[in-house]
Formats: structure tokens, C-alpha cells, sequence
């Protein structure tokens, strides 16, 4: 078959390539070279005729490009709604009264239960939707709400249809060691043994995921109880990473560090032993600036201390029922900022090129270069800032993936 060519030309590349010494990898006066999915070359134009080009060509109005944004951390996947719970603890009601009288995330599973995989899939459909409309082009998505056998599968299935019928990369993760189910209360030992004895080895096997992550909290498992999950994933083949230091500091940002984890997500009580392991092992921390805006908490990740240690750190939505119901990655990107201290160009890299690296994608996407996978966006901006900066404004005037140019994520591409 015939290779399709596209020529990208008039645009200006914000590549987020970091070998590129302008800010956000900037280069002025080039074209982006596409053959089928992948970028095969970013040349001078001085170097190049478009009139003459054997292919497709499009003139990109002077917009800026960008890499696809990326949410690398996500539980996207999930039934029902917890804004009642929300709107109980802005009066003042206790968590744990809340959880007494059914909230909290066993509400969400009950809900989760309740539907059957078509209903699943289509409570899910608007919150990927929302996130592909600005711009994201793989998305990682978590299971965590079924708790069981057939509903953690259930969501990892609906996970993968997802990807399957729409124009976005799935990175599904099961995440079963999320909090201990009804059927478990009291025998917390008893789950993590389920978890590493049924459903890691029955996801592997289906190829429902491709990553373990485990809650390593006070509320949620011990660093022992996690480690024990780190070992079946791995003998799996399964990646691992974790919610780490989230509301606490309990070590779980090590723990992934030394068994190789892609990442350690929130670290708002990460220390200093931590960064270092970080660094040394090249974990990524995943910033996620949604829940630590939605629990109103104080204690800020050590932003400093990881960008001195040259850590990458990625930002995601975080997108949940209970801690950040935000279908919008640019929101978490313009908080991280706000709230953590990132720089829009620290932002911007985080939602692209360090979120891939926190999916095992970082040779694959995340940054335009030669090789890479034809993933990008096509912005009616003056400067990259405006894209983290600018909230509510429709900024995107193309997304393109694997190639293919698309204004909208409306329609399944079934």
C-alpha cells in the first residue's frame, strides 16, 4: 500500500524536546514531515518546497504545535456521583460520617457494580470526550472501583473498548489494591493475597493491563502489603507504580523506586530520602495538583527538591468521583502551577513528555521528533504559556492522531 505523506507547514513547533536549547523546545521555520503514523522528519523549510511536495499538504496558519497532551494518572472508568458527599463535607459533615451512612469510595463501587459493561462504557463516554476535545491523545486509566474478581475486569474491559473505538491510547492499570471491599473488612492481608494470587495473574493473562498500581497509605495498604502486590505484578511482566506520600508520609515512594516503578503519584509527604530514591532509580513524580485543590490540603509536594534532584515530574488530572473530578488536563496543568510552583513550561512538559515516560511510552510519544509516533496538537495561540495559562477559552483548532488530522472527538470511530 501506499505510504500517506503529510507536510505541516506556516506552523510554529513547540517540540518539548529537551536536546533543543529554545524554551518548550522551540523551533521557528521548520516542517513537520508525517508518513502514516509517525514523524519521519522536522526540516528547514529553507530546505524544502510544499508546492512540490509528494503528498498532503497543510498550511498551518502560523498556529504553534505541540506534542498530544497526556493524562498519565486516571480513574476514569467508574459509575455514579459523589457530589452529594461533596456538598455534606462543605457543611462541615465528618468523613467518617459520611462513610457510616454509605459514601465514600464504596459507594462508587456499589455504583460501579451496578452497571453492566455497555452502561459502564457509556457513564465513561463524556469524561473521555471532555478530555480528547482539549487535546489529550493517550490517557491512562485505572480500575479501582469494582473490588472484585469480575468488576475489576469489567473496568479494565471497558478500559480497553474505549481505546479500541475512539481516536486516544489507553494505558489501562488495575489498580485493585484501591481499598478493601465489603467482602474483605477486616482482612485487608486476605485481599492483597486475592489480589496477587487471582486478579493480577487473571488480568495479565486476558492483557487487560499493563501496569499494577496500589494506594500505599494510613486509609489504604502498608508498604509491606504493597510490596507483596510489586511482586506478582512483576512476575507478571506487569509495570508498577503507586499513590505515594499522598496524606501521609509512609515510604511508598521508595518502595516503587527500588522495584522499578514507573512512578510515584501526589508525594505531597514525600522527604528527602525519597527524592533521592527518585532520582536515582528515574521515577517519575506524578504532580496531581485536582485533588490537593479539591481536599483543600496544605502540605505542597517538594517541587523544589525534586527539580533540583532532576527528577521528571509529570502532571495528570487525577480524574475521580471523590478527590478530583475534573475531566480536564490544561486545568490540572494551569494548578500545578498556582499551587505547586511549576512554570508553564515545566507544566506543558509535564502533560507531555514526562507523562509519557510515567506510562512507559517515553521512546513513543511525548515529545515531536523524528521517530516519534505522529501524536500532536495544532494551537490558535500567540505562545505556548496560553495553553496552561487561558481556562474555558477553546484554544485547539486540530488534534491529530497517529496522523490524522481531527477537529472534535464526537463521534466513535467504530
Amino acid at each position: 500500500m501506499a505510504r500517506q505523506r503529510t507536510l505541516w507547514h506556516h506552523v510554529r513547533l513547540a517540540t518539548m524536546d529537551p536536546s533543543r536549547p529554545e524554551p518548550y523546545g522551540r523551533l521557528d521555520g521548520h516542517a513537520l514531515i508525517v508518513e502514516d503514523d509517525r514523524v519521519v522528519s522536522i526540516a528547514p523549510l529553507s530546505s524544502l518546497s510544499p508546492a512540490s511536495f509528494d503528498g498532503h499538504v497543510v498550511d498551518g496558519g502560523g498556529r504553534w504545535v505541540t506534542p498530544g497532551l497526556i493524562d498519565c494518572h486516571t480513574h476514569l472508568v467508574y459509575g455514579g456521583s459523589r457530589a452529594e458527599e461533596w456538598e455534606k463535607r462543605l457543611t462541615g459533615v465528618p468523613y467518617e460520617t459520611i462513610a457510616r451512612e454509605g459514601g465514600g469510595i464504596l459507594s462508587t463501587v456499589r455504583a460501579t457494580r451496578a452497571l453492566d459493561e455497555e452502561g459502564l462504557f457509556q457513564a465513561s463516554l463524556p469524561r473521555l470526550k471532555a478530555l480528547m476535545n482539549e487535546g489529550v491523545t493517550c490517557i491512562e486509566i485505572k480500575s479501582g472501583y469494582g473490588l472484585d474478581l469480575d468488576n475489576e475486569l469489567k473496568q479494565l474491559r471497558v478500559a480497553r473498548r474505549l481505546g479500541r473505538e475512539f481516536a486516544v491510547e489507553i494505558a489501562p492499570t488495575l489498580l485493585a489494591a484501591h481499598a478493601v471491599p465489603p467482602e474483605f473488612v477486616g482482612d485487608a492481608d486476605g485481599w492483597i493475597e486475592r489480589i496477587a494470587d487471582t486478579l493480577i495473574p487473571a488480568a495479565a493473562s486476558a492483557g487487560l493491563a499493563e501496569a499494577v498500581d496500589v494506594f500505599c497509605e494510613g486509609v489504604g495498604f502498608s508498604v509491606a502489603q504493597c510490596r507483596r502486590v510489586f511482586d506478582a505484578a512483576r512476575a507478571h511482566s506487569l509495570a508498577v507504580k503507586a499513590h505515594a506520600e499522598q496524606l501521609s508520609h509512609r515510604g511508598g515512594a521508595q518502595l516503587v523506586a527500588d522495584c522499578g516503578g514507573l512512578s510515584a503519584d501526589h508525594l505531597e509527604h514525600l522527604d528527602a530520602a525519597g527524592v533521592h530514591r527518585m532520582a536515582q532509580a528515574g521515577t517519575v513524580a506524578v504532580l496531581l495538583p485536582g485533588a490537593f485543590y479539591f481536599l483543600r490540603e496544605t502540605s505542597r509536594p517538594p517541587v523544589e527538591a525534586l527539580r533540583r534532584a532532576g527528577v521528571p515530574m509529570a502532571v495528570s488530572s487525577d480524574l475521580n468521583p471523590g478527590t478530583s473530578p475534573f475531566a480536564s488536563l490544561r486545568l490540572a496543568m494551569n494548578q500545578a502551577c498556582v499551587l505547586f510552583g511549576l512554570t508553564p513550561e515545566e507544566a506543558l512538559a509535564g502533560a507531555t513528555r514526562h507523562a509519557a515516560r510515567a506510562l512507559g511510552r517515553g521512546t513513543r510519544m511525548g515529545v515531536l521528533a523524528e521517530g516519534r509516533l505522529a501524536d500532536f496538537l495544532v494551537w490558535s495561540v500567540d505562545h505556548p504559556s496560553e495553553i496552561v495559562y487561558s481556562l474555558g477559552t477553546p484554544l485547539l483548532h486540530q488534534r491529530v492522531f497517529r496522523g490524522v488530522a481531527r477537529h472534535i472527538a464526537l463521534e466513535s470511530d467504530s
